[in-house]
Formats: C-alpha cells, structure tokens, sequence
C-alpha cells in the first residue's frame, strides 16, 4: 500500500473530476479484492469483446495514519468495438464487484451500494453518445437502451467468465498491477495489439 495519495488524474473521471468515494464497511483485505474484482470484471470483459487491455490494476493508499483507500484503474483501447458491447463492459465492474460480496459471504445492502459506479456509467453514457447511440440512466430512450438492460448484458457475459474474473482478480490482488497481455495468458483470451496511430 503506497503511503501517499496517487496522482489527482487517477482518481478522476474521464471528464478530469474526482470520483466520488463511498464508505466500503470492510476490512482492508476484503474491500483491496472487491475493487480487483472490480477491476477484473472490466479488464476481462474488455478481452472477451476484443478490446486492448493496457493495465488493470489495484491502487491502494493511506490517506492518514491508520486508515486506508482503495481504488483501481482499467486502461484499454477501443477500437471499432460495438457500443453496447462497450457500455456491458463499462456495467461489469460493479456487477463483478457485487457477485465478489455473495461469492464471498460478504453480501449486505449497504456494501452493495458501495459497490456503485456512476462514473462507469456517465464514461458509457458520453463516449456512445459521441456516436449517435442513446443510453438512459433510467429508462431506455427511444432507438437506445437503459443502463438497467447494459447491465443486464453484462451480468450475462460475467456469469459465463466468473472463473476468468475470479483469477485474474486473485492474481491482481497479489501482484497489484496486471498487463493486458498476462491477463491474457491467465484467462486464455487474446489481447488484440495495441494501434499506435489510433493512440496519436
């Protein structure tokens, strides 16, 4: 765990504000592997759609003597990937995180909502926007979807690679930082190559 906060930019949203933090009432081990398989959810699903996964990992720090925080960080390229394939993978973070607390006997209403990740879901909302799809926060607007039925398609896709996510998320938790390309090799799944024009 670092002993100071990390960069302002990796606690921000796409739009450079800081996330917004909830209170996770767990002990720090519990709550460090809920935000890898936080994390775990998006990287795999990312493969599974055919996204570059750069890095995926846990960011853990000690805002003060004592006490602890802990995020985490996804970094991907997209290209040409369908859009609510793009938004299931931006849902199966939380979902990922919310199946960790039943697997694990730790389920309880208010660390469910701790599990909430709105700044996954305006990133979804802004970049199929960009691209003329309609994605509601709450109702499904005419010609789009809801973010109810995106998360639908990614509990879906997470129940099939619950045991990839389980093992990317464990070794994630123990090595802090994973590449795209060993989360590959822990999973099977290809790690389409990184295009170096599309990242000018």
């Amino acid at each position: 765990m670092r002993t100071t906060a990390p960069a302002p930019e990796l606690l921000a949203d796409h739009t450079g504000k800081p996330r917004p933090f909830f209170n996770m009432p767990l002990d720090y081990e519990q709550a460090r592997l809920g935000m890898a398989f936080h994390e775990a959810g998006h990287a795999v699903l990312c493969l599974a759609y055919g996204m570059h996964v750069v890095t995926s990992e846990v960011i853990a720090w000690e805002p003060g003597e004592g006490g602890w925080a802990v995020t985490g960080k996804t970094a991907n390229q997209a290209l040409n990937t369908p859009a609510w394939q793009f938004a299931a993978m931006c849902a199966a973070g939380d979902i990922a995180h919310v199946n960790y607390l039943m697997a694990y006997g730790l389920w309880t209403p208010e660390r469910a909502h701790a599990c909430t990740a709105d700044h996954d879901r305006e990133l979804a909302i802004d970049v199929l926007g960009q691209f003329g799809y309609r994605l509601g926060r709450r109702t499904a607007p005419e010609g789009g979807k809801s973010w109810g039925m995106v998360r639908g398609m990614a509990r879906r896709k997470i129940g099939y690679l619950w045991r990839e996510i389980r093992i990317v998320a464990h070794a994630m938790n123990e090595r802090t930082v994973l590449t795209g390309d060993e989360i590959a090799g822990l999973t099977g799944l290809a790690n389409p190559a990184f295009v170096e024009e599309a990242a000018a």
